[in-house]
């Protein structure tokens, strides 16, 4: 992976005047742990481009900002790129673009972009298979180019100025350019609450994110967004038989072609269906080759032993991993961590800060993070099977008849019934005042407007297309967002394979009777894999990524909370409900928080330490003035 950053303008000489070279390597350095293997930075008159480079394929070469050997405007290269993902067709499009007449001089996917770029301009993001962002200067057309994938694994932040953009893979890299200011209002604290991503949105004022499947152009008339990419309704007229089939020929392509690196990759393995699928098949490739694949999973003290079973988790991982392993074949390592270490200041304040945002889901943003460090001393590339449950329909929402009538996020309505509501522990003049519901109603229409049609169909069979495209667009961003920062904090790699387009393409119009065609959820993907795992696996039940089960967390996790609440400076605390924070403190008390009740407490804390961290000045709300 790699971080990228910069701006254009338009109204000055970057090689001039005040000098613009600091700031540059201010906005790159930010991202050093992003890519901690090199650094780079190049300056037009009116372009500046920074690059952190994680080294993953063609390992001495591929240098960025990266050059085309053409001069386009004066003796300035033709173009120039600051790129960070993989493009995992890359080598097909190497040898088309050879055919046409371009000499390579790097092995890497960097080089076949920026070539595919010079062969076919913006029309070249369509023929990516991959995660990538990144960012063309092209000298020529004094325009700058950001593009996003279509999933939107690889982050994107721009933010307009008056005289063009600034940009970066994160926040942060943003924010360290004077001409971008730490602010929220209403609409920022709306997107901070609510518990989804709606794309484009960011909660830092004048700050957006580049949407998924979609580019942007910057030149002198101003910034113009186009979509490359969108899910499409589509009849699906294969038979079970033939379905199932697809499925796994789509993945026989995909996990192989995701294996493509020049360092150490391993598996991420939970003992669930969909990370045991992937790494039953990662493993065979890897034997292919000789070789054996490496697992690594992670478990709590105590936690597989005195396992409470709850209805997001009726099983504990740790057997199922094992089971998984000896099956295939790996070198499984299970990572075993404690409550101090989650408690751990240090590492909650990196958790914090690579996020950069005030997302969070309690202990198991935490847990992922340091299950990220372990793995990163013995690889640099990691596949998980993040994504399964959005393309195969895998979660709860999709077929309860409560959540299925919902006019509203569905995941939404069931965490309201179970101690996710993000008002309840907000006095009501304040959730008033930012018009929170008003807010979130509007952001449901403009998603279900999004969604594709297709005639004659039922309203069932509709309604699951909504939720469907709700979940995949507005939900899976959030997961997608969680793994890379936690990856990221270490330089650690992750690759998605279940979020390859081809596969979240044809499986979006596979009709809910043959997803579900055995009773079981995710039954298209059990048969799939059903000559790849051990019987256990292929029926167990979904189970949520682990969850630490100690009461003296969730009292550590209300003590921080009370402390916000009752310090007279903490920026939360004028609109902290105070009786709502005594009740859930009493509740704590007897036992522990659930599983929702715990993501309300540390969202709540995450909101104010974000605000205090980052020095967000709140405007134009009631209790600021």
């Amino acid at each position: 992976m790699c971080g990228i950053t910069g701006w254009v303008d338009f109204t000055r000489d970057l090689t001039t005047g005040p000098p613009a070279a600091p700031v540059l390597d201010a906005m790159t350095d930010t991202l050093t742990a992003r890519g901690p293997d090199a650094r780079g930075v190049w300056l037009d008159t009116h372009a500046a481009l920074g690059h952190r480079r994680l080294s993953v394929i063609d390992l001495e070469h591929g240098t960025q900002p990266m050059l085309t050997p053409e001069r386009g405007r004066g003796d300035l290269p033709r173009a120039v790129i600051s790129y960070g993902g993989e493009i995992y067709n890359f080598p097909e499009l190497r040898e088309e673009l050879a055919l046409l007449g371009h000499r390579f001089t790097t092995r890497s996917d960097t080089e076949v972009a920026l070539r595919a770029y010079l062969q076919w301009g913006e029309d070249f993001a369509r023929r990516l298979n991959g995660m990538y962002s990144l960012a063309i200067w092209d000298t020529a057309r004094e325009e700058l180019l950001l593009v996003r994938d279509r999933l939107g694994v690889k982050p994107l932040f721009y933010h307009p100025t008056p005289g063009g953009v600034l940009f970066g893979s994160e926040p942060k890299a943003v924010l360290a350019h004077p001409l971008a200011r730490a602010e929220a209002g209403p609409e920022e604290l709306c997107d901070a609450l609510l518990f989804l991503r709606t794309p484009g949105r960011v909660p830092f004022r004048g700050m957006r994110e580049v949407k998924p499947g979609h580019l942007l152009r910057v030149g002198r008339s101003g910034i113009t967004e186009q979509r490359y990419w969108a899910l499409e309704a589509r009849p699906h007229t294969d038979d079970l038989k033939t379905t199932v089939a697809t499925v796994r020929d789509l993945l026989d392509d995909i996990v192989p072609r995701q294996m493509v690196a020049d360092v150490p990759l391993v598996s991420l393995l939970s003992g669930g269906l969909d990370s045991s699928t992937v790494t039953a098949l990662a493993a065979r490739a890897r034997a292919a080759d000789g070789g054996r694949l490496a697992t690594f999973s992670v478990d709590f003290t105590g936690h597989t032993e005195n396992f409470r079973a709850d209805a997001i988790r009726p099983t504990p991982d740790a057997p199922y991993a094992r089971e998984v392993a000896r099956h295939v074949g790996s070198d499984h390592h299970e990572i075993v961590l404690d409550r101090a270490r989650l408690l751990d200041p240090a590492v909650r304040r990196t958790v914090l800060g690579a996020w950069d945002l005030p997302f969070n889901f309690a202990d198991l943003d935490v847990s992922l993070y340091l299950l990220f460090a372990a793995v990163r001393e013995h690889a640099t590339v990691a596949l998980s099977g993040e994504g399964a449950d959005e393309v195969f329909g895998g979660y709860l929402w999709f077929s309860d008849p409560e959540a299925r009538r919902a006019e509203t996020f569905p995941w939404l309505k069931l965490g309201a019934h179970r101690g996710l509501d993000p008002r309840s522990l907000f006095h009501p003049w304040f959730v008033d005042g930012i018009d929170l519901g008003a807010y979130e109603a509007d952001l449901y229409r403009t998603a279900l407007a999004e969604v594709p049609r297709l005639d004659g169909e039922d309203a069932e069979s509709r309604r699951t297309r909504e939720l469907s495209h709700l979940t995949l667009t507005r939900w899976l961003p959030i997961l997608l967002d969680k793994k890379d920062r936690m990856g990221m904090a270490s330089g650690l790699e992750g690759r998605v394979p279940f979020c390859d387009h081809r596969l979240v393409e044809y499986v979006f119009n596979v009709p809910w009777e043959m997803k579900t065609f055995s009773g079981q959820e995710k039954a298209l993907l059990r048969a799939a894999a059903g000559d790849l795992l051990p019987e256990s696996v292929l029926r167990r039940k979904k189970a949520a990524y682990p969850s630490i089960q100690d009461p003296a967390y969730d009292r550590a996790l209300i003590a921080g909370l009370g402390a916000a609440a009752a310090d007279a400076g903490a920026p939360l605390s004028p609109f902290l409900d105070g009786d709502a924070v005594r009740r859930t403190t009493v509740r704590t008390a007897t036992g522990s928080l659930s599983e929702f009740e715990r993501i309300l407490v540390e969202s709540t804390v995450r909101l104010d330490e974000w605000t205090r961290a980052y020095q967000v000045e709140l405007t134009g709300v009631k209790g600021t003035d």
